[in-house]
């Protein structure tokens, strides 16, 4: 690493999924003005809407959707207008 051209606030900090609860630690840059205590020590917080430990590519548990019951009724409803 070339120290001049690297950022000089890079350290530890704490990114907690908002969804699952789910926290995990990694080196950034991020500016943020909460904090969070573990195990004694106080880190910067970053707060997320979604990582990986919630989202459902990476789970693997999505959310069934009834789009075939849609569609159908949007046929049934506005079916060929071409006529």
């Amino acid at each position: 690493m070339n120290k001049e051209i690297q950022p000089e606030n890079y350290r530890v900090v704490v990114f907690k999924d908002l969804s699952n609860g789910d926290t995990f630690f990694s080196r950034s840059t991020v500016n943020t003005k909460d904090t969070i205590e573990i195990d004694g020590e106080t880190y910067p917080l970053v707060k997320l809407e979604i990582s990986s430990s919630s989202h459902p590519f990476f789970t693997g548990k999505s959310k069934m959707v009834d789009t075939a019951g849609r569609v159908d009724k949007f046929m049934s409803r506005y079916g060929n207008r071409k006529k």
